[in-house]
């Protein structure tokens, strides 16, 4: 290898920036690692939950199988992650305040004071975002990721030739020499920002699409328990 060309190729890139780069420089590389990492951890995390949450929509089936509330808890699996479950059993400690406050006609809690029906779903509701949230944890970070990368990238390409201009400025000469290490700088950080900008946002776009189907058949168990005990308390 010729010596000649690896000290020009070193004035280029990644080598100019981590020995010459200035302090703002070396901050903005560290601003876009991390979020680098960070989204990339949010990814994986987020589709690993995702995927083992798949048996658990087929559990549904089971539940409503059951002839007994308490069998049709017993259908669901892994009871301390299982949002279902979560819900139902949620439900269930419900109805059991209610029903030990109805005991108790002499201390009778604000709960009771409120229909039932409007009170199991409103505890319902407050229940299923409670999860939903949980579900969607880290998506706004990815959404952020998105947003900001390119830009944090393009100050670090400004500031990148702004080093250049002040190095023709002092030097007097517009040689390749001159400016090759500030410009390969300038381009580095472009190209970052956009490496950690695009799987943000194509991670954001896949796991919204993926939560949403898991927040829909929540809803639709939510709604389908609210109408099984509002009914069956009237019966």
């Amino acid at each position: 290898m010729n010596p000649a060309s690896s000290e020009h190729d070193s004035n280029f890139g990644w080598s100019h920036l981590l020995q010459q780069g200035d302090a703002i420089t070396l901050c903005v590389a560290l601003i876009l690692l991390t979020m680098s990492i960070l989204s990339w951890f949010i990814i994986i995390s987020r589709f690993i939950n995702l995927y083992r949450m798949k048996p658990f929509i087929k559990e549904i089936h089971l539940f409503w199988k059951k002839s007994a509330w308490q069998d049709g808890l017993t259908a669901f699996t892994n009871q301390d992650t299982n949002p279902f479950y979560q819900i139902a059993n949620h439900a269930h400690v419900i109805l059991q305040e209610q029903q030990m406050g109805a005991n108790h006609p002499k201390q009778i809690p604000l709960s009771n004071q409120i229909p039932q029906e409007d009170w199991l779903s409103s505890r319902l509701k407050g229940e299923l975002d409670q999860i939903i949230g949980q579900i969607q944890k880290g998506l706004a970070v990815l959404a952020s990721t998105g947003a900001t990368a390119p830009f944090i990238g393009l100050f670090g390409t400004v500031w990148g030739i702004y080093h250049a201009l002040m190095t023709i400025g002092s030097s007097g000469s517009a040689s390749l020499d001159q400016v090759a290490g500030p410009i390969g700088e300038a381009l580095v950080m472009t190209g970052l920002g956009l490496a950690v900008a695009i799987p943000a946002v194509l991670g954001y776009n896949a796991l919204s699409k993926a939560n949403k189907d898991v927040v829909q058949h929540l809803r639709r168990f939510t709604d389908d328990l609210h109408t099984f005990l509002t009914q069956h308390e009237r019966m």
